[in-house]
């Protein structure tokens, strides 16, 4: 199978029939589980029809079950993995001690644990749209004995960052957020972020990238074009850049940078 970010993978309309057929075909045991979630996700969105609101009851569904497989590691060390990923891309990118991180869909922590570590006390602010995954990140930072560095974790209803300050955070930093948000939400957060940047400071998002049309699995999964992406933020007065270095990674999807002034090659 190809990877995500492939040439084959990146040309891929998941919501085709034929890539459909032909992908059960190849995973024959994914066709019940795919089956399951398609109906779990159709009688939730009946129910909640706004799609943070849908959203964060998918994440209260899937907490249930294994908080590490809710925000996309299948096993224990995969989740590590992925959490030192982001955490080491990142440290190549000068993030020091002193600087203040704004962590947008924190998670239950899974690379937050390792910002909190590493920044000085009280610099790390994790936000999510789920109670549910926040309880698991408590656990989490309690698992590592992390309390004194008395980091923040917050509940959030939307992406306007209305209860932050201005020109606060060096780094804000949104991991396998876009990948699961529809325009107006991705349009939303970058229509605020700017405000809440210090000087020189920048925002780094992924995202899953197509570069054939656009379009989403279940409103689950979203696929955008680059240029879709950097188009929106240039709207909204920021900067951006498509990160290559993060392509060399093991990670299915691609990375951003935007910024109020201009990206730095």
């Amino acid at each position: 199978m190809p990877t995500s970010t492939s040439p084959k993978a990146l040309r891929s309309n998941r919501t085709a029939l034929a890539h459909k057929v032909r992908y059960a075909v190849l995973n024959p045991g994914r066709v019940a589980p795919y089956v399951r979630r398609n109906a779990r996700d159709t009688w939730l969105r009946l129910k909640h029809p706004n799609h943070v609101d849908y959203y964060r009851a998918v994440m209260a569904s899937d907490t249930a079950r294994n908080p590490e497989a809710a925000v996309g590691s299948r096993t224990h060390d995969r989740w590590l993995a992925l959490g030192a990923m982001q955490y080491e891309y990142l440290l190549g990118h000068g993030l020091s001690p002193a600087h203040r991180m704004l962590d947008i869909g924190c998670g239950n922590l899974r690379a937050g644990w390792r910002f909190i570590d590493h920044l000085d006390s009280g610099n790390y602010y994790g936000i999510d749209i789920s109670p549910d995954i926040l309880i698991s990140a408590k656990q989490t930072l309690t698992r590592f004995h992390l309390q004194d560095k008395l980091p923040h974790l917050t509940i959030t209803q939307d992406l306007t960052l209305d209860f932050l300050p201005d020109a606060h955070f060096d780094v804000v930093h949104a991991h396998s957020v876009f990948s699961h948000s529809p325009l107006d939400v991705i349009d939303e957060c970058l229509s605020h972020v700017g405000r809440v940047l210090r000087p020189g400071g920048f925002f780094d998002f992924t995202f899953d990238r197509t570069e054939g049309d656009e379009h989403q699995v279940l409103r689950e999964d979203f696929y955008y074009r680059t240029e879709t992406l950097i188009a929106l933020a240039e709207k909204r007065g920021l900067h951006g850049r498509f990160m290559d270095d993060w392509e060399t990674r093991k990670h299915g999807q691609s990375k951003i940078r935007v910024s109020v002034e201009p990206v730095a090659s």
